[in-house]
């Protein structure tokens, strides 16, 4: 295998016409000059310099190895130097994967100060809910994927803790649910209230995801909770309260981009709360770039 830094000395020995002018220009040694030319020849498997008196000659083979050891050196010395770049966050690229509520507020502040700090790193934003967001991490459509999870309630999601297991997952907020409720509620103005108070009311869920956790929370409260609408879509989850169609269950993060026009939140208890991290794969939270955007979700739960 031909080595870069054999490839210098082949040049300089080229350009000066001996070991020793070469050792000079290179600082270092004529004796380890002859020693990396012997490994080159051995590595090219024929001779690349012929000794003509005090110079240096180069055989047809060596003039084909410098000729084209200039365009190999250049596009190493380019790399390294993109490399070198992205390690020191003056370059780079992060991808990063949101769920709606996420995206509208915790990554706006995220990526603002990532801009401030590192201007030249360049964050892309998609969003998608989880799994779907694990499954493009993994697939390396991303970097970083922001999602959540409710551990608290057994059997909400079994594969989540499996899903999980061999991501780095970077802690950022922990978001507690609020009950939704129209303005002419019973509850409206009582400022708490238990699951079960709403046990005989209609349901508006929200994603899949948190449609089977608002089940397993309402069982575990004596009840099934009779869903008749749902959606992914949590401004529309906030209309359909408003509007007087029933009654919902939200995480507080979901209402801080939306104002609940003709719905009141109360505050739910017992307390159960989402938990919400910024994931990676264990490679790719060493990459400069990917640590310090994981760094601003984990800062702007504190906004």
């Amino acid at each position: 295998m031909i080595e870069a830094r054999h490839l210098r000395v082949l040049r300089a020995v080229a350009r000066t016409g001996s070991f020793s002018a070469a050792a000079r220009e290179l600082g270092c040694t004529q004796p380890a000059v002859s020693q990396q030319m012997k490994a080159l020849e051995q590595s090219a498997g024929t001779p690349l310099l012929v000794r003509t008196g005090r110079e240096m000659r180069l055989t047809q083979a060596g003039e084909a190895l410098v000729r084209h050891a200039a365009g190999i050196l250049a596009g190493l010395t380019a790399a390294e130097d993109e490399v070198a770049a992205i390690a020191g966050l003056r370059a780079g690229r992060v991808r990063l994967v949101s769920f709606p509520s996420g995206s509208s507020t915790l990554v706006p502040t995220a990526l603002a100060r990532m801009r401030a700090a590192h201007p030249r790193v360049r964050v892309s934003l998609d969003e998608a809910e989880p799994p779907r967001s694990i499954d493009l991490l993994r697939n390396g459509d991303c970097e970083i994927a922001l999602a959540f999870r409710y551990p608290e309630v057994p059997g909400a999601d079994p594969s989540a803790g499996a899903e999980w297991a061999d991501l780095v997952v970077r802690p950022v907020l922990s978001d507690r649910l609020v009950g939704l409720v129209p303005e002419g509620h019973r509850l409206a103005r009582a400022g708490t209230a238990c699951f079960a108070d709403l046990a005989d009311e209609p349901w508006i869920a929200g994603c899949p995801r948190c449609r089977t956790h608002l089940v397993e929370v309402c069982e575990r409260a004596g009840f099934t909770p009779r869903i008749d609408f749902a959606t992914d879509d949590y401004p529309a989850v906030i209309g359909l309260v408003g509007a007087g169609l029933g009654v919902a269950a939200l995480p507080e993060l979901t209402l801080e981009s939306v104002r609940p026009k003709g719905a009141v939140a109360v505050r739910m208890e017992p307390a159960v709360h989402r938990e919400i991290v910024a994931l990676t794969l264990p490679d790719l939270a060493h990459v400069p770039a990917v640590g310090a955007m994981l760094d601003q979700l984990a800062d702007a739960a504190g906004r």
